[in-house]
């Protein structure tokens, strides 16, 4: 690898600069380089992340690390738009700027700017290439006493204000009194637009089922709702509580699980924080999510139709300014003969944000008696 020295005699041209992904045998150097000469050291990356190198003439010039996004930044949240039940699902679309170094020996002006700008125009790409989706937003945190971001703003990033002093612990948020510059770049022209929109295309999907983040108010919610129903089964024998299995149901669901064994599943991937948020048994010092079996069963008692009201309402009371609702009906095809009626499904949904509410199934009969007893 080259040294400081060679790096200080360089004339670099802006213009032939270029940014490549980190290849498996210079992680080494890589890591020893920040650590020597970024004031945070190389971080500890959990989750999906991709490293770039800036060269000229084959020598390193930058470093750079994106990995997961920040999970919570209210500056961030608000210039999106979108609503905390999207935000957990769509957080694996933003990438974070979490180190960008310039090595000694290797200031020129314009360069920093004009490498942010080569990894912003390739790295949607890339992530696509590594992990099966794109990106469409890039965050980054600059911390004020030491830097203003002059480089993130000429190469086209946005500034929308000051983080609120936090940062995350094991279990929760810990006060720092260090706020932190928020600076974001759009990689899409809707990106605002397809973050808070209420559908997601498929190519923005994840390929496994995310995870819940429930925060305490909304789980409060939840179970305040979901008290409402009635135990189906016989209190013999019981581990699990009627409340956290429909919890736990409910929320495998809205993360797009489909089936008790995809609920089974989910469960089982629960961190130890969810399972206590939704009120999972304790066993010897750990909380313990319920069998497939017991979800199995479960899920054939319990009274869907109830279920449907009460979840519904939840549902509508995260978003009590969404007034409007839609309700939409369609024939299912290959569902009647000749001596039986075709079944109509109708739907409801929230109209500004287009969360579902409810669904219905209809016989023809059904049908005729509501439009002849609409009252």
């Amino acid at each position: 690898m080259q040294s400081e020295v060679q790096r200080n005699n360089l004339e670099i041209e802006l213009n032939s600069v270029i940014v490549r992904p980190l290849l498996p045998g210079e992680k080494e150097h890589f890591k020893a380089l920040l650590d020597k000469h970024h004031y945070l050291g190389y971080p500890a990356v959990i989750g999906q992340s991709i490293k770039y190198v800036a060269l000229y003439k084959g020598y390193w010039l930058s470093l750079l690390i994106f990995s997961a996004s920040a999970l919570k930044c209210k500056a961030r949240d608000e210039w999106i738009g979108w609503a905390a039940c999207f935000q957990w699902q769509r957080l694996h679309l933003i990438a974070n700027n979490s180190r960008f170094l310039t090595l000694p020996g290797c200031s020129k002006k314009n360069l920093s700017s004009r490498v942010l700008s080569l990894c912003a125009r390739r790295i949607s790409r890339d992530w696509q290439l590594l992990y099966g989706y794109p990106l469409l937003l890039l965050e980054t945190f600059v911390d004020p006493s030491r830097f203003q971001g002059t480089c993130y703003r000429a190469a086209g990033w946005k500034e929308l204000g000051l983080t609120r002093g936090y940062r995350k612990s094991n279990v929760c948020y810990v006060r720092h009194n260090h706020p932190k510059k928020i600076l974001i770049k759009p990689l899409h022209r809707g990106a605002r637009q397809i973050l808070s929109g209420p559908l997601l295309c498929e190519i923005y999907q994840r390929k496994e089922i995310p995870q819940m983040r429930l925060n305490k108010k909304q789980r409060d919610s939840l179970f305040d709702h979901i008290a409402q129903l009635k135990e189906p089964r016989s209190f013999q024998g019981q581990r699990h509580r009627k409340n956290t299995l429909t919890a736990i149901c409910f929320s495998a669901i809205l993360c797009g699980a489909r089936g008790y064994e995809a609920i089974s599943d989910w469960a089982k991937n629960l961190s130890q924080t969810m399972r206590r948020r939704l009120r999972c048994r304790r066993d010897k010092g750990k909380y313990v999510v319920p069998s497939r079996s017991t979800i199995y069963r479960f899920l054939l008692a319990i009274d869907h139709d109830e279920l449907d009201k009460i979840l519904g309402k939840w549902v509508q009371s995260l978003h009590p300014d969404d007034s409007g609702i839609a309700i939409d009906g369609k024939t299912m095809r290959g569902t009647g003969d000749d001596k039986s009626e075709q079944v109509h499904v109708f739907g409801a949904a929230t109209h500004e944000q287009g969360i579902s509410l409810t669904q219905k199934k209809w016989t023809q009969k059904q049908m005729r008696s509501l439009v002849s007893n609409p009252c």
